[in-house]
This record gives C-alpha cells, structure tokens and sequence, in this order.
C-alpha cells in the first residue's frame, strides 16, 4: 500500500540530499527514521527556519546533529 504525502520545497530538497544512490524516497525516511533521531529534524526544519535569515548556518547545524547522533549509535 502507499500513500501520498505533501512537503514543502525545502523538505523535499532537504530529503532528497539524504538519499542514498538506489535508495528510494520511502527506503530513505525509514532509514533516517530508524536511526532513532526524529524525521522532524530533517522534514520539519522548513519551520524552524522560516522567516529566518541564515538558513545555510541553521541547515548546518541541524546536519552537525544529526551527524553526532548517527556517530554514537
């Protein structure tokens, strides 16, 4: 079974640069799900950052946590 879900530009950019090469859409949020951070740190950045100014900084940081996260597991 699938679903349609909608996301903002900036999810979906934000998804798509954590695509693995041959991982599908779906392969790609388990993998990030299953990794045991929350999928809202990459899909819900879009509200964090909106009517911010210093969006590379803020993507930045968010990639350095994620990144610490998946360093310890």
């Amino acid at each position: 079974m699938t679903k349609t879900i909608s996301l903002s530009d900036m999810a979906y950019r934000l998804l798509r640069r954590h695509k693995l090469a041959g991982e599908s859409f779906s392969d790609t949020v388990i993998r990030l799900a299953r990794q045991g951070g929350k999928l809202s740190e990459v899909l819900g950045l879009y509200t964090e950052v909106k009517g911010r100014t210093g969006l590379a900084g803020v993507v930045r940081e968010n990639r350095t946590r994620l990144d610490r996260r998946v360093a310890i597991r």
